[in-house]
């Protein structure tokens, strides 16, 4: 099992980790469930996914996410993909260890998972035992598939969350904490992305007691990464990190998305500020990961 990412965290360097996958997906032609994301994505269009992560292994990362976000269970059971479960997570894994071959680098599969709800719809979750062995099964499942870590995505709030991570703990894989804020349009300070009424901070204290490898401002605006940062380290001490979105999850087709170059800009400093993983979230392209590569000061291996 690698441990890319932890020996380059040791040695001081920054881990590169990669870009949106549901939006490059988009991008690139592939349509999305509207009940499940992107996740069923991988049943029709394998090698496309296999060529995004390639493409962000190319440009210069060093850890590649699966694309199981949503693909737990219960929300492929909205999508009446339920019995296929173990095809498609058993597929996202093996896309991006083809990816990694195809690259012919170094690096990491991290697993993802989420707390999406069936649907896009919080009123919508199974009951607490379902759904705490829906994200163990899909855990379990990420870990025996041969992920080096799992990457617990768009936690920001307290029940399921920590439903969530307490599934990961229990798998024995190390696994990053990904928080999701923005600032309010009614009173301007930070929430939880999905949540306004949740405070940063209640998020964190719930979850950082479960111990995890790092902790990730991610799917976060840019103009709020600072804060957010400035709210994880003043309760963590570990590793943290930042990989925001770039104008949500219709940036692939909005001419005020942040460019490479600025998007670039912005990681280097994240990284003085003391981030130790970058990347980026929905509307992040291989281009924009190639910046931060360069912005950091890691080297992209060749042309995406």
């Amino acid at each position: 099992m690698s441990r890319h990412w932890a020996k380059k965290l040791d040695a001081g360097g920054i881990v590169v980790l990669d870009g949106a996958t549901g939006t490059e997906l988009r991008r690139r032609g592939a349509e999305l469930d509207r009940r499940a994301w992107s996740g069923p994505a991988v049943l029709s269009h394998a090698e496309l996914l296999t060529r995004i992560h390639a493409d962000f292994l190319l440009a210069g990362a060093d850890v590649v996410t699966t694309n199981t976000f949503a693909t737990s269970r219960f929300v492929l059971r909205a999508a009446g993909l339920d019995e296929r479960f173990e095809e498609i997570n058993r597929a996202a894994v093996d896309a991006a260890r083809r990816a990694r071959d195809l690259a012919g680098r170094e690096a990491d599969i991290a697993g993802s998972l989420s707390c999406l709800p069936p649907g896009f719809d919080t009123a919508a979750y199974p009951g607490a035992r379902e759904e705490q062995d829906a994200y163990l099964e899909l855990a379990t499942l990420l870990a025996e598939a041969g992920v080096d870590l799992l990457v617990l995505e768009m936690m920001e709030e307290t029940r399921h969350a920590r439903r969530a991570c307490e599934a990961a703990r229990r798998v024995g894989l190390p696994f990053w904490l990904g928080v999701s804020a923005r600032r309010s349009p009614q009173h301007g300070r930070l929430t939880a992305y999905d949540f306004p009424n949740v405070a940063v901070a209640a998020v964190l204290d719930a979850l950082l007691e479960l111990g995890p490898a790092a902790v990730n401002v991610m799917h976060t605006p840019p103009d709020a990464v600072d804060e957010a940062l400035d709210a994880v380290t003043a309760r963590w001490a570990g590793v943290v990190g930042a990989y925001p979105e770039i104008s949500g999850t219709a940036a692939e087709r909005s001419e005020t998305a942040m460019a490479p170059e600025a998007f670039g800009a912005e990681a280097r400093k994240w990284v003085a500020r003391g981030a130790r993983i970058v990347g980026g979230c929905c509307g992040t392209t291989p281009e924009h990961i190639r910046a931060v590569a360069e912005a950091v000061g890691a080297s992209a291996p060749g042309p995406a």
